[in-house]
């Protein structure tokens, strides 16, 4: 399942160590007409390396797959000079790396993920999603394929993109931090902390082994400060600070009809259909300007002054994005993009009843599904969130249990509905933006990109930082690189090259800023 055995260093680590460790000075801020020079050379290799890494399959339901990703990965963090372990888990491994400097201090642990999602070849615009492709946009908004030996005569359009699976999420970034500390290599540099890097293996898949392994490895792991270079900058492509992730939780609700499909021509208008019966309970749940209306369901959502003003700074663009959704107008929770993520959300993500389309009959369904998710913020607790929606399903008079009914229940209870649900789920997490933190990485970020970041305070989306949180006791921020339209999750993944560069110089940036 796992590599057996992965040797801690290399003759080629010990070189690099021997060539570029004695001479080494605490870093220096390299000046941004330099460092910029500096990587725009340093843009064909690293779309080389990054070429070879994704060109590994990585779906983690894949465990061969992983390991082949183990060994690039431990192959290019040695080849830095770093001492690389592999941390067995419960179920598949964590990738560890480390490099310390004698005169520093203070630790920074960075969190990254190797695997990717599965892939569906036949809906990418290219024969093999693993293979990367170079691409240009046309007029109409498409992307054509182009040479990618273009890209060896140095003058590289940032507009151009890079199709394959993981270019964006997760392993750009990843090669991001490599070439950065090529740089400083090259500039006989270190950083003024000490580097730890996790990544992990499942995270697409949850990272079911993530909580149990760091309290295992707490003291390999231990860091001041906690960097998560996972998901989209702004949709600016300004450089990008987020504070803060929703986390999840979910149920589903199960409604009944005759104990098997009935023909509608001999029972309409006689055996209930459960389909309306889902439908009104669902009719319930939000207003038609889309809040929820389960009482208490917002329940300790504030803002002070400055984080109004921090989410009003943040430049979104409404009408770009509706018509991007292609959508009329927004639902009204919160005053503004932003504002919305601060709140829980209620979804449904999944609906069944019967058949439609081909296969499908006349008849009425025995049974309705829905399936919710509920988006979850600090303020707001995964269990408590899925009870105070049983309450309200109760409210509107049906018998809630937590298990297939029974006949006896089935004939006693006119209005029955099965709810279950995913418990607590993934917490959210938020750092104080004017935080020891929060205020290192805004300075280096100003001093190296002359503009202020952009601040988000919470994100939609997961990425698993919590158990770290929790475990670690460190404090976390995410420091996203990749475009915002990159297709993660989705066929037709892509990175746009000026990300490329642009998270490089951010890597550079943080390796050369003292806490």
């Amino acid at each position: 399942m796992v590599l057996k055995s992965i040797k801690k260093s290399t003759t080629a680590a010990l070189l690099f160590a021997l060539s570029v460790g004695s001479g080494q000075l605490s870093a220096q801020k390299i000046p941004a007409e330099k460092s910029d020079a500096i990587i725009s050379k340093l843009m064909y290799p690293a779309l080389e390396e990054l070429k070879d890494y994704v060109s590994i399959p990585n779906d983690a339901l894949v465990a061969e797959d992983i390991d082949k990703n183990l060994a690039w990965s431990e192959k290019a963090f040695a080849k830095r000079g770093f001492k690389t372990d592999i941390l067995k888990t419960g179920k598949l491994p964590l990738f560890s790396a480390e490099k310390t400097y004698p005169k520093n201090t203070k630790t920074v642990l960075f969190y990254f993920h190797l695997d990717g999602q599965a892939v569906r070849p036949t809906e990418w615009f290219q024969k093999d999603p693993y293979m990367t492709v170079l691409k240009e946009k046309s007029a109409d908004g498409s992307f054509k394929e182009i040479d990618w030996n273009l890209l060896k005569d140095g003058k590289i359009n940032d507009e151009w993109r890079i199709f394959a699976r993981s270019t964006s999420d997760d392993k750009g970034p990843i090669v991001m931090l490599l070439q950065a500390l090529d740089i400083l290599a090259a500039q006989k540099q270190q950083p003024p902390f000490n580097v730890k890097v996790v990544l992990d293996c499942e995270e697409e898949k949850g990272s079911p082994g993530l909580k149990a392994a760091l309290a295992e490895y707490k003291t390999q792991l231990m860091a001041d400060f906690l960097i998560v270079m996972d998901g989209p900058m702004h949709a600016t492509n300004r450089p990008t600070l987020t504070f803060g992730c929703r986390g999840g939780t979910g149920f589903s609700l199960t409604t009944y009809g005759a104990i098997t499909q009935q023909h509608s021509g001999h029972f309409g208008n006689y055996s209930p259909d459960p389909t309306f019966s889902l439908a009104k309970i669902i009719s319930t749940m939000k207003d038609d300007d889309g809040r929820v209306l389960v009482d208490g369901f917002y329940d300790g959502i504030k803002f002070d002054a400055e984080a109004v003003k921090l989410m009003a700074a943040v430049p979104d663009n409404l009408l770009e994005i509706n018509d991007r959704l292609q959508i009329a107008e927004a639902e009204k929770v919160g005053k503004n993009y932003q504002e919305s993520m601060q709140y829980p959300s209620l979804n449904i993500r999944g609906l069944k009843a019967a058949v439609t389309g081909k296969g499908g009959g006349s008849i009425i369904p025995e049974e309705a599904l829905a399936e919710f998710g509920i988006r979850l913020v600090p303020e707001t607790e995964g269990a408590h969130m899925t009870s105070l929606v049983k309450k309200h399903i109760e409210k509107q008079g049906y018998t809630v249990v937590d298990h297939v009914p029974t006949k006896q229940e089935r004939m006693a209870h006119k209005k029955l509905v099965f709810m279950s649900n995913g418990g607590a789920g993934s917490p959210a997490f938020r750092t104080e933006v004017n935080s020891p933190i929060g205020n290192w990485l805004r300075k280096s970020v100003t001093e190296n990109f002359t503009e202020q970041p952009v601040i988000i305070r919470i994100m939609g989306g997961s990425v698993p930082v919590v158990p770290f949180i929790q475990t670690l006791g460190v404090p976390a921020v995410i420091v996203p690189m990749v475009n915002m339209d990159n297709n993660q999750h989705s066929p037709n993944e892509n990175l746009r090259i000026g990300n490329l560069r642009m998270g490089i110089k951010t890597c550079l940036s943080i390796l050369t800023t003292p806490i």
